[in-house]
């Protein structure tokens, strides 16, 4: 097995993208094992892979890590993502926090039933519009800096950025409204890193569609 961190998940967004995002964001390259049949999925359980009985799984440093939250504070520490000190991390969490609240959201998204897929889509509006993205606004609109905490790119930056992105697809306007959001995304978007990231070809995944919401049912389906 080579050095790089090797990802176990389905070929698909799922829980698995935001870390995606971070290790691309820090600059580290990652091997991928996707997940396409329950017997691969029930394997893992039965070898002790995963310590929980879930994905994803992430192997790294020679562990073999589950729980998302985890994963992303683990990659975060070890690039330097996580802020300065212990308040700058409380901050970095408290913002990250917020925005897996709005990604729960769109991550249950494409499994919504038929008949509801427009009141969920609205819901996402809403919440964005007037529970999540005004928090961003004026935390930059108050301190006047590029990034979200102390000055300096972070966990929180990573997150944000994808969440933006997430809810666009859906809401192309969404921002329409946030002036410092809207730079926010402009200089994310330029730096090297995630500007790699969001080039075709790269690690990032489409958004979810009707092929990826049949595996997800068949694989983990009890």
């Amino acid at each position: 097995m080579s050095g790089k961190p090797r990802l176990t998940y389905l070929n698909g967004r799922g829980r698995m993208e935001s870390i995606r995002w971070l290790l691309a964001a820090a600059g580290v390259e990652f091997e991928e094992v996707y997940l396409e049949t329950k017997e691969q999925y029930d394997k893992l359980i039965k070898d002790g892979f995963l310590l929980f009985q879930q994905v994803p799984l992430v192997e790294i440093d020679g562990m073999k890590m589950v729980q998302t939250r985890a994963i992303m504070s683990y990659i975060a520490g070890k690039y330097n993502l996580h802020g300065k000190d212990l308040k700058e991390r409380a901050m970095i969490d408290m913002y990250v926090e917020g925005i897996s609240d709005l990604m729960q959201m769109i991550l249950m998204f494409p499994f919504s039933p038929p008949d509801a897929k427009e009141k969920n889509l609205e819901s996402i509006k809403e919440k964005a519009t007037n529970r999540y993205f005004p928090v961003f606004e004026k935390v930059l609109k108050q301190h006047g800096q590029d990034f979200l905490v102390g000055n300096k790119f972070s966990w929180a930056d990573v997150q944000l950025m994808e969440a933006i992105l997430a809810v666009e697809e859906k809401v192309p306007a969404v921002l329409s409204g946030f002036p410092q959001l809207q730079v926010f995304k402009t200089k994310m978007s330029n730096m090297p890193t995630i500007k790699k990231f969001l080039q075709p070809g790269s690690p990032r995944k489409p958004p979810p569609d009707a092929h990826y919401v049949e595996t997800v049912l068949k694989i983990f389906r009890k």
